[in-house]
């Protein structure tokens, strides 16, 4: 359980917080304590949701004079519960959520704590988007700080590439703006190096000219077509336009209203796709994907994208439990392949999901000395989603049996370098060293010197200061 912290240690901060504290006890303090993942169930000391920069200033300083650890929530998303913890501080931005969007400019003004469809609402209205996570209620900033995959990142390039600028707030309460022009260093560092240096209470993107009309959706698949499916998406990829960025899944059918209410849970081979060219050219650019993939329900067609962002949503409610690995993969061989398929089609539970995701296109075209985040030269990544809802050890256990097994037999097939918010192995500091190499290590390490040197942001990928 939480300490209780003083009547006397609030009041240094209350008097200027505009948001609202909460503490054990309070009401609401046990809604604003969870998490996406259920497995994390933890008690803050304190609970500071912020309405302005100053307020995040605020709960920093009080937080560091006070000697308690700090959580960074932006929508709570992270795999391993990074955005709560046990008898320190939550800083939760949910609050500092406005997105403005200049449409001339394609410059967007995003806060700190908007999710990607509170973002893609305010964008979308004009006609435009940045690559974000398919999934509306998590955070921008997690994504965009950590990795930057989406279904547009073939056209657009990952999330922190559309990065134009960013206002942080660093541990000893400075706030600061990074860009190209002003302090480029830690602006090369924010993109990938996660929340190491500080918390970004705004982001600066320039939009690119998507939708609000797309040509995507999904193909619902028998679930014995998935090694064909693979086989020629393996193949068919390597040249394939920009505009096209799709997913091969293993997973059940969403209990969404667009699926027969029949369908709902079963076993599917899903091909997700999101062609951001003519209706036209997306079907022809689709046609040999129907032909090998022979869907059982096609629902590829005009659809809005911010609704093919949030399309499997359903299948990962808030509370869900979750397990998840990762890996970059330099090909599909046939021996992946029939691994790939003999996991998924042992899926401990209708929520757990393996995903087999093209990369390539529009990444390629930024050099990797452009952000933190590199290894732009993989083909294909590969997300193993344990997810369960049933409480207890036994349910834990068989989940992460299942995501580590398959980590296990693919391993002779993979590459380092996988993005270290895809996985809930990143507080493992061997891998976070491995996955920038040597030299990006180093300059984030420096950068965490200069900034937070006492590691006062360590619920993250942790950049481990030199001292």
């Amino acid at each position: 359980m939480a300490p209780q912290l003083e009547t006397l240690q609030i009041e240094q901060l209350s008097p200027q917080f505009t948001g609202e504290l909460l503490r054990q006890g309070d009401s609401g303090y046990d809604d604003a304590r969870l998490v996406w993942n259920g497995m994390f169930d933890r008690h803050p000391a304190l609970i500071a949701r912020c309405r302005t920069t100053q307020d995040v200033v605020n709960a920093v300083n009080f937080a560091r004079e006070n000697e308690l650890i700090i959580a960074v929530r932006g929508g709570g998303h992270s795999a391993v519960g990074y955005g709560t913890c046990d008898g320190g501080v939550v800083i939760d931005l949910a609050e500092m959520n406005k997105v403005d969007v200049d449409p001339e400019t394609r410059l967007i003004r995003a806060g700190g704590g908007a999710t990607w469809g509170q973002f893609d609402a305010a964008t979308q209205e004009h006609g435009l988007a940045v690559t974000g996570g398919g999934c509306a209620t998590a955070g921008i900033a997690g994504l965009a700080l950590g990795s930057g995959s989406g279904w547009l990142e073939r056209k657009c390039g990952l999330t922190a590439d559309s990065l134009i600028s960013a206002e942080v707030v660093t541990a000893d309460g400075s706030v600061v703006r990074a860009s190209r022009d002003e302090n480029p260093e830690l602006f090369w560092g924010l993109k990938g190096g996660g929340g190491n240096f500080g918390v970004v209470t705004e982001f600066e993107f320039r939009g690119h000219e998507i939708g609000p009309l797309i040509y995507g959706g999904l193909m619902a698949c028998p679930p014995d077509r998935a090694p064909a499916i693979l086989a020629f998406m393996r193949d068919y990829m390597k040249d394939a336009p920009e505009d096209l960025g799709v997913g091969v899944a293993f997973v059940s059918a969403p209990p969404e209203p667009f699926v027969p209410p029949e369908m709902h849970f079963k076993p599917i081979t899903g091909v997700v796709v999101c062609w951001t060219g003519s209706q036209e050219e997306g079907e022809k650019v689709c046609a040999p994907i129907r032909e090998v993939a022979q869907p059982v329900m096609d629902m590829v067609g005009p659809i809005p994208y911010a609704a093919l962002q949030s399309m499997l949503d359903g299948g990962g409610p808030h509370g869900t439990r979750g397990y998840f690995k990762a890996e970059f993969l330099p090909d599909l061989s046939d021996d992946l392949i029939a691994k790939a398929v003999a996991h998924g089609h042992n899926r401990p539970s209708p929520t757990t999901q393996l995903l087999f995701e093209p990369m390539g296109g529009a990444m390629k075209n930024v050099d990797d000395d452009d952000s933190a985040v590199g290894r732009r030269d993989v083909p294909w990544c590969y997300h193993a989603l344990a997810m369960w809802m049933e409480p207890g050890q036994e349910a834990e256990d068989t989940h992460r049996a299942w995501a580590r097994g398959l980590q296990a037999e693919l391993e002779p097939h993979t590459t380092t370098g996988v993005y270290l918010n895809f996985t809930s192995d990143s507080d493992d500091e061997d891998r976070v060293r491995k996955t920038f190499g040597p030299e990006k290590y180093a300059r984030l390490q420096a950068l965490k010197d200069q900034y937070d040197p006492q590691n006062l942001f360590r619920l993250n990928q942790n950049i481990k200061p030199s001292a």
